[in-house]
């Protein structure tokens, strides 16, 4: 009998027996959110000062629930990198599921965001609300990576609960590995958002490489 598995309540324990998923420590596996990222403009940099003041405003009328981190920070952040426009589509709440190799366990679920080049999956964006650690995205991440087409052998993806942001890349293979980045956090100092967005562009310059 078919065992079916709701995304939003994987394990990383179910991923890495279902599919042998393993984490990479290796800093050289996943160097796309350190190197070659592009700069930002001013007005860029003083549209996401806005966005991080708007944030912290917003932080004091709790509770802060999903829909309002996507108004408030995600969407802000996707028109601000441009990513509205050609090459790019969003496609919200999108359907996965993904069956194991043994046909045995199905795992389905919906996607908030899902940012597309063509046929290129370039980053999957899970938002979750601020009272969650962006680490209690990350189960349900790796599961809809993994349901990536299998002729994109990497994919990008990022979890935000608003004020924290963490990238993944996930390599499909036997077995599939992942790596995530540092957590950056808009209640730091400087404006963390500005290395989010930069990473965002980075990744955005891999999906116009699949062209």
């Amino acid at each position: 009998m078919v065992q079916t598995l709701q995304a939003e309540n994987i394990t990383l324990e179910n991923l890495i027996s279902l599919y042998g998923l393993e984490l990479v420590d290796s800093e050289e596996f996943f160097r796309e959110w350190q190197d070659e990222l592009p700069e930002l403009t001013d007005q860029e940099k003083q549209l996401l000062d806005q966005v991080k003041a708007g944030y912290i405003n917003l932080r004091n009328y709790p509770p802060l629930l999903e829909n309002t981190v996507n108004t408030i920070v995600l969407s802000p952040l996707l028109f601000i990198g441009k990513f509205y426009l050609p090459p790019f589509h969003i496609k919200l709440e999108k359907s996965v599921e993904i069956e194991t190799t043994d046909k045995l366990s199905i795992i389905k679920g919906r996607i908030d965001f899902l940012l597309l080049n063509q046929k290129f999956w370039v980053t999957v964006i899970e938002s979750k609300q601020v009272a969650y650690s962006v680490e209690a995205g990350l189960d349900q991440i790796l599961a809809y990576m993994l349901a990536a087409p299998q002729s994109q052998e990497e994919v990008f993806g990022m979890i935000t609960s608003g004020g924290s942001f963490m990238f993944i890349k996930l390599v499909k293979g036997n077995p599939p590995r992942y790596a995530t980045s540092d957590i950056f956090d808009v209640r730091n100092r400087e404006n963390e958002l500005y290395s989010v967005l930069r990473i965002l562009k980075r990744i955005s310059q891999l999906g116009r490489s699949e062209q």
